[in-house]
């Protein structure tokens, strides 16, 4: 107990030790330059002086231009671009497979894996999970003129072929797509778009962005955009696929508003489909309804091969705050002087940096 009193009514002060050693000296001078240089690299090239807002808040229209023929019809932007109102997703149809006037009732399957000898062989495929069709159970003769039989279904009719060899809209690769993205930063309330001071109605109407002169363009050659995703475009618009069009706005506040520019980048999203020949592609169907005279309902149905456009936005600000500058300068000179006497205690042991003094001492 008496030790716990004596601990607690003692002073500590700090002692100044000169240590004229050539190994201490230098290794202290490379301490020192290692904390400058660790300083230098978060405080000025990483700005930790600043409070970044990092909840950016955006919104982004677009809009396609350009005609194209698919199988000897001409094609504009009503035919080819799904959905329409010009949001941050859409898709550019490449090439459609058409199954036209079906009709409700039964009739036999189109596709290899339903082909069959004898009802056993399509009452084993009812128990399957995830088939697109709801099967009989009956095998049927495919069409009068050949001896093939596939499995029965009810549903739409005739059921729709996907292996048509059909040639894709090759014109896409000149379509152009406009892109209007206004970006927030709430902490700041600073608002800024793509479309800079420097852009007018002139010069929207003759650019398409690269990166050398027209680096802030906001009109995109499809084609150009799908080359800076490092993709074979013949490849892309016959079987589809996903391209990523990112848009990252990185802004230093206490510069000029001019200077917060945004930054394009193009990558393929379903990398992994590319890589794979079973999800190698992106389609989906969709159908057109009609009716006949009598009320009867038929429909045409589409299998369309696309491009499907994802523009993602993405950035920060900073600004200069007082709080955050003092916190990391204290910071570092702490962890300093502390790295520093734990080097010169406990492992050089050159030096004695700490003393006892009580009050007999003279």
């Amino acid at each position: 107990m008496w030790n716990c009193v004596t601990e607690f009514f003692t002073y500590d002060t700090t002692k100044s030790v000169v240590v004229k050693s050539w190994t201490i000296g230098i290794i202290n001078r490379i301490v020192q330059l290692l904390i400058i240089s660790y300083f230098g690299w978060v405080f000025l090239y990483e700005k930790a002086y600043q409070e970044r807002d990092t909840a950016i808040e955006s919104s982004v229209m677009t809009k396609v231009r350009g005609f194209g023929e698919h199988q000897h019809k001409i094609m504009d932007v009503a035919d080819y671009v799904t959905p329409t109102h010009g949001g941050s997703e859409f898709c550019i149809i490449t090439k459609l497979i058409t199954t036209e006037k079906q009709v409700q009732g039964k009739c036999p399957e189109s596709e290899s894996k339903f082909k069959c000898e004898h009802n056993d062989n399509c009452t084993k495929l009812m128990s399957r999970p995830a088939l697109n069709c709801l099967l009989t159970g009956k095998c049927v003769q495919f069409h009068s003129s050949t001896s093939e039989k596939y499995c029965e279904i009810r549903g739409w009719c005739p059921a729709d072929t996907d292996d048509i060899p059909i040639k894709p809209m090759m014109e896409v690769e000149n379509f152009t797509i406009l892109i209007k993205n206004s970006i927030r930063f709430p902490r700041y309330n600073f608002t800024k778009g793509n479309f800079l001071p420097t852009i007018n109605s002139s010069y929207v109407k003759k650019c398409n962005f690269d990166f050398e002169k027209n680096t802030y363009c906001p009109i995109f050659k499809v084609g150009d955009v799908v080359r800076l995703a490092h993709q074979n475009f013949t490849t892309l618009v016959n079987k589809g696929g996903m391209i990523g069009i990112k848009i990252s706005w990185v802004c230093d506040l206490d510069k000029s508003e001019d200077e917060c520019e945004p930054a394009y980048f193009f990558t393929r999203l379903d990398i992994t489909s590319e890589k794979s020949s079973v999800l190698s592609s992106y389609s989906f169907r969709f159908a057109k309804y009609f009716k006949m005279a009598d009320g009867t309902e038929f429909r045409t149905l589409l299998k369309a091969y696309a491009i499907r456009f994802n523009v993602i936005v993405t950035g920060n600000a900073g600004k200069s705050r007082m709080i955050p500058a003092l916190f990391y300068m204290v910071l570092l000179i702490f962890v300093g002087a502390v790295l520093w006497d734990k080097i010169l205690l406990n492992f050089l042991k050159l030096a004695k940096k700490s003393e006892e003094v009580s009050d007999a001492h003279e």
